[in-house]
């Protein structure tokens, strides 16, 4: 009876799973990514809708602070440091606060980003950025509360927010140039050391062309003037592998030097172990 009644209550509790009730959301999440020069974009927000309501003024009351959008806070999101009004906005994840009013609305970008519409403690050291900025009247109306980036070049872009007749563009500055020149830079330079010994290091471990791995390892060691002595104890392996006993256990040597100096004692073991293998006729 017992195992009649677990039953019972197993097709009882699955069933109210099956059963929740789904309905629409009254202010919809919506997610925008956007690449702006070389800079990630990312804004999420909440989406209320104005429903026949005046807003500004109204169901937004004019000189108050306001969430922005609706449930948590709408937020933005850097790769780079970005430029606002003059001023640096370092890269990372913000929420959006504002202060609309007829003429002009302030634009706060607050550091915590995890409060359920206004934080309870407002703390003006959590504002990264702040500009002020002059709403602009539009000829249509905008039913649903929008955020996009918009107005994109190469060096720049803008946030703008609109709802009902109302919007507010907030421009940023990115550094595409910079970016660009550092990428470039690189680039030219050609690879690292450490692009050397990753490459020498997939040619090794898959059984791959040992001969190239050997050159890889090389110029890895001749690019990084520390030697460290996990690039050496790679090359050891290479020569090893191509039956270079005596070259290994030179290259070991040379590992297990830098190994004590550095007092890591994992590679000082597997040194000491594979120069006493090697060494063995």
């Amino acid at each position: 009876m017992k195992k009649i009644i677990y039953l019972f209550a197993f097709v009882i509790a699955n069933y109210a799973i099956e059963a929740q009730v789904k309905t629409p959301q009254a202010s919809p999440k919506s997610v925008l990514t956007q690449v702006v020069g070389l800079t990630d974009v990312t804004v999420e927000y909440s989406r209320p809708s104005a429903k026949g309501r005046t807003v500004f003024g109204d169901l937004v009351p004019f000189g108050q602070l306001w969430r922005t959008g609706a449930n948590a806070n709408s937020t933005v999101s850097f790769s780079e440091d970005v430029v606002i009004n003059g001023a640096t906005l370092k890269k990372g994840k913000y929420a959006i606060f504002t202060i609309p009013k007829a003429d002009m609305w302030e634009v706060d970008f607050y550091a915590t980003t995890d409060n359920w519409g206004l934080p309870e403690n407002w703390d003006e050291k959590d504002v990264a950025a702040r500009t002020n900025v002059n709403p602009i009247a539009l000829g249509n109306n905008v039913e649903t509360f929008t955020m996009a980036v918009n107005n994109i070049t190469n060096d720049s872009a803008t946030l703008d927010i609109s709802w009902e007749k109302t919007m507010v563009s907030i421009k940023f500055e990115v550094p595409t140039q910079k970016a660009a020149l550092a990428s470039i830079d690189k680039v030219l330079a050609g690879p690292t050391a450490g692009d050397y010994f990753s490459s020498a290091q997939y040619f090794f471990q898959s059984n791959g062309d040992l001969n190239k791995a050997l050159t890889y390892i090389n110029k890895a060691l001749e690019l990084n003037k520390d030697k460290p002595f996990w690039y050496n104890r790679l090359k050891s392996l290479i020569q090893a592998k191509l039956g270079d006993k005596k070259g290994a256990i030179e290259t070991a040597k040379l590992s297990l030097a830098a190994a004590t100096e550095a007092k890591n004692n994992d590679y000082v073991k597997m040194n000491n172990d594979s120069i006493a293998e090697w060494s063995k006729k």
